[in-house]
């Protein structure tokens, strides 16, 4: 039997996310939930890419197995924490609002009270199992480093006190702990939140991100080590061609997470 599951947010991400599972025959996206005043352009989306899906406000009470999230912080209070209540398993992606205070406790809480799991993806980084096993043995130290094109920057306090678009070396733009980057830059810093939840936390992981007008590509740098030794990961990721700010990486980071629910075999 295929799983039906609720896509919230039609954005970049979650366009791009139906599109790559449209012929998948295990998944049926049975509901696209957006904020009133959207359902057009979610009615367009699903009229190209998710036939049969239901343009809603809120997520169906009955009919949905999963539900993924797309769409930010405020999604996450109105329609993730209530499905996970109500027993129905979800997927996050926007890892980096679970730097506000309160909310991975609420995330853990509700689905411990329906008796479910919510799953944060990796998104735009790897070795996060690696990661979160070093914690186990004892992890001591984590740093990452985010270095990306100017653009992307734009319409973050990037900008304040300098000119993006003339940046003619590398600059580094924020310096200090992973939540204080989610919570300043959270279009751009879902991977600090992710490495920091999967090791030392938000408050004992540090971050520096870097407007660096040398690259065309997101990358992404961590390093670690503790008891288990010591690692250095450097990926340097595309960009989603709707949305610069968004390592495609995280797209396809989600498409797996969603497959690996119905895959005879999942690693």
């Amino acid at each position: 039997m295929a799983l039906r599951f609720a896509l919230i947010g039609c954005g970049a991400i979650g366009t791009a996310l139906l599109e790559l599972v449209k012929d998948d025959a295990g998944l049926i996206a049975a509901a696209i939930v957006v904020p009133a005043g959207s359902e057009a352009d979610a009615h367009t989306v699903a009229a190209r890419v998710a036939h049969g899906a239901q343009v809603l406000s809120a997520v169906p009470a009955d009919g949905i197995d999963l539900v993924v999230e797309a769409a930010g912080h405020t999604a996450i209070e109105q329609h993730v924490l209530p499905a996970l209540q109500r027993g129905v398993p979800a997927i996050v992606a926007s890892v980096g609002a679970l730097s506000a205070p309160g909310l991975p406790e609420q995330l853990e809480a509700a689905a411990r009270e329906g008796g479910t799991q919510v799953q944060l993806i990796a998104g735009a980084i790897g070795a996060i199992d690696a990661l979160a096993a070093a914690r186990v043995g004892g992890l001591e130290t984590v740093r990452y480093t985010g270095r990306k094109p100017p653009r992307a920057w734009k319409g973050t306090p990037a900008e304040e006190g300098r000119d993006l678009d003339a940046l003619g070396a590398e600059t580094v733009i924020f310096e200090g702990t992973a939540r204080d980057a989610a919570c300043l830059f959270p279009k751009n810093a879902n991977v600090a939140a992710t490495v920091s939840l999967a090791g030392l936390g938000l408050d004992r992981t540090t971050v520096r991100l870097i407007a660096d007008p040398a690259v065309t590509e997101n990358v992404h740098e961590v390093e670690a080590a503790g008891a288990f030794g010591r690692f250095e990961l450097t990926m340097r990721n595309q960009p989603l061609a709707a949305n610069p700010k968004t390592s495609a990486l995280t797209v396809y980071s989600a498409v797996r997470a969603l497959r690996g629910r119905v895959a005879p075999l999942a690693i």
